[in-house]
């Protein structure tokens, strides 16, 4: 198994807007832009912005770009746990240059089966894709910080 860690936790500004409120961003997802009015929790309106951004990424087959480290006046936000593991599954295939079809038969399972677990529209469940992700010579494994 590979011993490189990855995150999926992205650093995103929250700029006061002219206007009142927050904009929201994340220079390493430049699709990944928000505002929130000035009562709203800006880390929440930050999570629904990253996991929308995460999505379009899986859905039209996009490399996603590692996240930088933070810099002064960012926090780091992450994605709900169902789409980080999706999005775990997606990069380790990616890495590993394997397709959907190839996974599949790792599996013993019809390729419609992979393709769910990479809907974001479609309730997988950790473990299923735990197992995908160990298919490939990987661990997905969750960390508390």
């Amino acid at each position: 198994m590979s011993e490189k860690m990855r995150t999926y936790e992205y650093p995103f500004r929250l700029t006061p807007a002219e206007d009142g409120g927050w904009v929201i961003s994340c220079r390493d997802l430049p699709e990944a832009i928000s505002q929130a009015a000035a009562d709203e929790a800006c880390t929440e309106v930050a999570a629904g912005c990253l996991q929308a951004a995460l999505e379009g990424y899986l859905r039209y087959g996009m490399t996603l770009p590692a996240p930088s480290p933070t810099q002064a006046g960012e926090v780091l936000i992450a994605p709900p746990l169902e789409t980080l593991a999706k999005v775990a599954l997606y990069s380790a295939m990616e890495e590993t240059k394997v397709s959907k079809s190839e996974l599949a038969r790792r599996l013993g399972v019809d390729e419609k089966e992979v393709r769910r677990m990479l809907d974001p529209g479609h309730g997988s469940k950790i473990p299923r894709i735990a197992q995908a992700v160990e298919a490939l010579g990987r661990r997905l494994q969750l960390t508390l910080a």
